[in-house]
């Protein structure tokens, strides 16, 4: 699974190869003049060594020859963190592009079996820490390779018996950093999906923070909120416990050859085979040498929780996709509304039934209201109306085109809905009402919220249709929240109306109201009208009594009374 990650990664990274490819040369030519740097101290040192034979116009040179390589190593390195932070960016930007991309085309079946909260902890959180790690890869794995590279090529160059032994010593830190990445990933992993349950109770929580308070629930949440928090605080106890060994460990290792090296390298200096300066050089460099394997020990473990949010957020970029509808017919005019549905079967789980063999002839301007008990499949229906299922077996036509070749764009465009719950985003009421498309008039949209009865309320705000609320209405009522979703529908009024529980929040005043203006958008066009309070559907052409997944009976609102059926005790339940 990790190699899997390691290759997305990277076909993310590739894309800026150009900016990768400077920053590879800039890492280059930092670690080589940093290299170099040592040389000349060393060489200085040896100019200082002998009573009377100090040669300070040479010094002078050689430190001037260091200053300025220390201005480039400077200016380099700052410029290298401006191109690595740029390419990590941009790579968090397409990462995160692509994550939002597929989520508008998931099917509903995804979005409706993952909690919210785990779904933005993915796109947000998982991507900041994935970019963390990533940023920290180009600033310290470039430069650490180079370095280590130049480091040994210059050592063996001076004297390849001390060489050896730095070469033979440190792989033990390498060993230390590969058995501690591997241990630290899964805890990683772990750490990232109780985060990602926390976030998801957290705005499940904040979002309906009202009903919370009202069941007086409070205390169950904080009961289950310490259980999440505590299976976090474990799981990140674990990873950075485990993952903060790697850097004491493999100084250890390396403190252990800087020791030797200045062991053996003094018995090497008293032999005459190398100047006090050139020591100097040689523990520079084995400093310098083990330095990188720090930073890249740090780095793996970094890159161990990067690529734990990395697998997580692939994972949602690799989630099949809603069964594209390209190459589907294109409608060239609006639809009638004449809807057949024959023996039509579906459920959400396959092995528990919900609808079966479903059959229904509606023709155009038919009202249908559909009624019966919770779970009885009345908003299952409305979803295989709107595509968001596709039916398991069976038809669903509308004017003799079958929905399933019809693209769902064009489809949804010949709906009208108004659900019972309300959905507003931040930005003016006007805005909310358009859902942000051109073309209307301010005329066109006061007298929509007139006809919702809508205008009264929106006139005493304090900037009146200007006026800005936040995400999901702010403090409007849950009333004048429904009465702007009735609004929208109202001012651009489909073929075909869909009203799931429409009524449901707003006072019995008002409500009379609104089913006059209903009933004159509703003459000509077919509309289903989902009710539990069945006083407002009297006037329905045709009432659906759902049971099960099955229609029991059919009629007008008097022929159902008078047979005496469910629908007969249903509707006297509610008057009794």
């Amino acid at each position: 699974m990790k190699k899997n990650t390691l290759k997305k990664v990277f076909r993310y990274v590739s894309k800026y190869h150009f900016l990768i490819a400077i920053s590879m040369l800039l890492a280059a030519l930092t670690a080589l003049l940093s290299l170099y740097v040592p040389i000349l101290v060393g060489n200085a040192i040896d100019l200082l060594v002998g009573e009377g034979a100090v040669d300070f116009k040479q010094v002078t040179r050689i430190l001037i020859k260091v200053a300025v390589c220390v201005v480039f190593i400077s200016f380099a390195q700052w410029y290298m963190n401006r191109i690595n932070n740029r390419i990590t960016f941009n790579v968090v930007s397409d990462v995160r592009k692509d994550a939002f991309e597929r989520l508008q085309v998931l099917p509903l079946s995804f979005l409706d079996k993952k909690p919210t909260g785990e779904i933005v902890s993915r796109i947000i959180s998982d991507v900041d820490l994935f970019a963390d790690g990533l940023l920290m890869g180009f600033t310290q794995l470039f430069t650490g390779v180079v370095t280590i590279a130049g480091t040994l090529a210059f050592m063996f160059y001076l004297n390849w018996t001390i060489a050896i032994i730095v070469v033979v010593l440190t792989p033990l830190s390498l060993f230390l950093a590969k058995f501690i990445a591997t241990k630290s990933f899964s805890l990683f992993k772990d750490q990232s999906a109780a985060r990602a349950d926390q976030t998801s109770f957290v705005d499940e929580m904040v979002g309906n923070l009202s009903v919370v308070k009202a069941f007086a629930h409070e205390d169950e949440n904080l009961d289950v909120f310490d259980k999440i928090n505590d299976r976090l605080e474990e799981t990140s106890v674990k990873a950075t416990f485990i993952s903060s060994l790697t850097n004491p460990g493999t100084r250890f290792i390396n403190n252990i050859v800087y020791a030797a090296v200045a062991l053996f390298g003094s018995f090497v200096c008293l032999g005459g085979m190398m100047t006090v300066g050139g020591l100097t050089i040689f523990l520079s460099y084995a400093n310098q040498y083990t330095k990188p394997f720090n930073e890249i020990s740090g780095v793996i473990t970094e890159l161990q929780n990067a690529l734990a949010c990395a697998e997580r957020v692939f994972e949602l970029i690799s989630e099949e996709k809603e069964a594209s509808d390209e190459s589907a017919d294109d409608l060239c005019d609006a639809l009638n509304g004449n809807v057949k549905i024959s023996d039509v079967s579906f459920s959400y789980y396959k092995k528990n039934s919900l609808i079966e063999d479903l059959d229904l002839n509606i023709k155009k301007g038919e009202r249908v209201a559909i009624v019966g008990p919770t779970g009885s499949g009345k908003t299952t229906l409305i979803n295989l109306l709107m595509r968001f299922y596709d039916v398991d077996g069976g038809s669903i036509n509308i004017d003799g085109h079958d929905i399933r070749l019809l693209k769902r764009r064009d489809l949804r465009m010949n709906f009208g809905m108004v659900l019972q719950e309300t959905w507003l985003r931040a930005g003016t009421i006007r805005e909310n009402i358009t859902l942000g498309r051109e073309g209307f008039s301010d005329e066109e949209i006061i007298e929509s919220a007139k006809a919702s009865h809508a205008h009264s309320f929106i006139k005493r705000l304090p900037d009146g249709y200007d006026t800005v609320i936040s995400e999901n209405g702010g403090s409007l009522s849950q009333g004048q929240k429904q009465l702007l979703c009735i609004t929208r529908v109202m001012l651009n009024v489909p073929p075909m109306l869909i009203l799931d529980e429409a009524t449901s929040s707003i006072d019995t005043r008002t409500e009379i109201r609104i089913q006059k203006a209903f009933n004159k958008m509703m003459q000509g066009r077919t509309s289903f009208i989902v009710a539990h309070r069945l006083s407002t559907i009297r006037e329905a052409d045709i009432i659906l009594v759902m049971k099960d997944g099955h229609i029991i009976e059919q009629g007008s609102h008097m022929e159902l009374l008078d047979k005496k059926g469910f629908y007969s005790e249903l509707y006297n339940s509610q008057f009794a």
